[in-house]
């Protein structure tokens, strides 16, 4: 999961977009970077680590012109460095930089499609790399004296012939403008807006509507599954809706964790989705156990609250912030390796003891990946002296991998594999455990907007909305483990060394 920004104004780019970033963090603590366009040349800079981290002034400084694109990054692939830091450049045809979210699954058969057929060489394992070398050539096919409109979609329809999988990506394109598309199927989201100023129209896309709201454009829609939307140097908007379009199924893990609250996707508000999860939660809770002995509800910050407030107050318990949040560490379910992921939840959270001392508590997450932060903070509920600890999921068991750009591969690192509810319950060291159906959660999202009538919910369900070649579930746990990312960290370590 990444965050993209791309904005055509009519003055200097650059401080928008890094304060776009700094909103969209939350999508990707483990890169950044800035392209803009000054005249014909595109200038760059990207690394690795926070946004603050990634700018000094005097890079700022560097990055002129009036267009530009951004992305911060979420390695769900590849390796973890600034190798792989994004956007990625191409210099034919034309000058390219595009920033990707979402993931590829056909990177095998188009890697050899680029080398055999398209004469183009990759420098990384990024399949955000891929996607750019393949528009690149596909660009490069129609053959203009002077590139327009049309044959920027021709160009963008043949990606969608080419590439599976889920991609929002934004592109600069040298001496032309910004190109967005979104994927056949719209799994990934990405939002059009515009601002006035004195100089003109200003257009804008990105990965939330936050982004927009924090730079002062206005939210004009969201990219339909198999469109692309160009903007030209000179500010004017031209859209595209492939032939490839399909159902819309934006991604259900976009509301339950990965944006933020304040932000309209598909138009479902996120804020008002998470509410409803809450109802739903508070719903089958009552359901199951109408006498319950429920004394308190306590959210685990930040993304949980939202829902554990109707909760409790369907429920007519207290609601209590039991958890105080240490803001200076990242995103542990985004952290990678399993051992960071365990040091961070104890430096992340620790317990007011006297919000759980000799009192019944339910505990509220938006999900359960791994478990590993689960059950650290079950412990640490009953060392704070809770007497009985409940645990409540706002979304369903998540089972399966996510292929499309979510870092949960294996199965075997997530804990509701080939489990029943009871045994994670006993796993988890819980006296109860929760979760939200997945009509419910469906429910809960498409109630925001009915006409979205399916979502992707492979992580829960198992079911891929672009199908599955035999064999690619296999062949990414090998590739993605925590066990193989540590084994590719050190590989890539010694080769340095030497």
């Amino acid at each position: 999961m990444c965050g993209i920004i791309g904005i055509v104004g009519t003055a200097p780019v650059a401080p928008a977009l890094y304060d776009a970033l700094t909103i969209l963090q939350h999508r990707g603590q483990d890169a950044a970077g800035i392209s803009t366009l000054d005249g014909p040349q595109i200038r760059l800079h990207k690394g690795s680590g926070l946004v603050r981290d990634v700018f000094e002034p005097e890079h700022m400084a560097s990055l002129t012109g009036n267009v530009g694109i951004g992305h911060v990054r979420y390695p769900t692939a590849g390796r973890d460095d600034s190798s792989e830091a994004q956007p990625f450049y191409v210099n034919s045809p034309y000058g390219l930089a595009l920033g990707h979210n979402g993931n590829l699954i056909n990177t095998d058969e188009l890697t050899q499609q680029l080398f055999d057929s398209d004469r183009r060489h990759l420098n990384t394992r990024s399949d955000s790399e891929l996607l750019l070398n393949v528009l690149a050539h596909e660009l490069q096919n129609q053959h203009p004296p002077t590139l327009e409109p049309q044959h920027i979609f021709s160009a963008v329809d043949a990606v969608y012939q080419r590439c599976k999988g889920a991609f929002s990506s934004i592109a600069l394109i040298c001496g032309y403008g910004v190109l967005g598309f979104r994927d056949p199927h719209g799994i990934r989201p990405m939002v059009l807006g515009f601002r006035e100023t004195r100089g003109g129209t200003e257009y804008a896309l990105a990965s939330e509507s936050v982004a927009l709201d924090v730079l002062g454009f206005t939210l004009m829609r969201d990219l339909k599954p198999g469109e692309s939307v160009f903007i030209s140097l000179e500010g004017q908007l031209f859209s595209h809706v492939s032939e490839l379009a399909q159902e819309p199924s934006p991604c259900i893990f976009e509301y339950v964790y990965f944006a933020r609250p304040d932000s309209l996707l598909d138009d479902i508000s996120v804020y008002k989705a998470r509410l409803r999860m809450g109802q739903a939660l508070a719903r089958k809770i009552l359901r199951e156990r109408p006498d319950h002995d429920i004394d308190v509800v306590i959210p685990v910050p930040d993304t949980s609250r939202t829902a554990a407030l109707p909760l409790a107050f369907d429920l007519d318990v207290k609601y209590r912030e039991g958890f105080i949040k240490n803001r200076y560490i990242g995103r542990t379910f985004i952290m990678p390796g399993q051992k960071m992921r365990k040091k961070s939840v104890r430096q992340k959270l620790n317990a007011i003891d006297l919000e759980f001392r000799k009192k019944n508590v339910l505990i509220v997450d938006d999900s359960i990946v791994r478990g590993t932060t689960s059950k650290k903070i079950i412990q640490m509920a009953r060392e704070a002296g809770a007497r009985k600890v409940y645990f409540a999921s706002a979304s369903p068991p998540v089972r399966y991998p996510n292929i499309y750009g979510i870092d949960m591969p294996a199965p075997d690192e997530l804990i509701a594999a080939g489990r029943t509810e009871q045994e994670i319950q006993e796993e988890l060291g819980a006296d109860w455990l929760i979760y939200q159906d997945l009509p419910d959660l469906i429910f809960a999202c498409r109630e925001g907007n009915p006409a979205i009538r399916q979502f992707d919910t492979s992580c829960f369900s198992g079911e891929y909305i672009t199908g599955v070649e035999d064999g690619y579930l296999e062949k990414l746990r090998a590739l993605r483990s925590d066990k193989a990312k540590k084994e590719r960290r050190t590989k890539d370590a010694l080769q340095m060394a030497v």
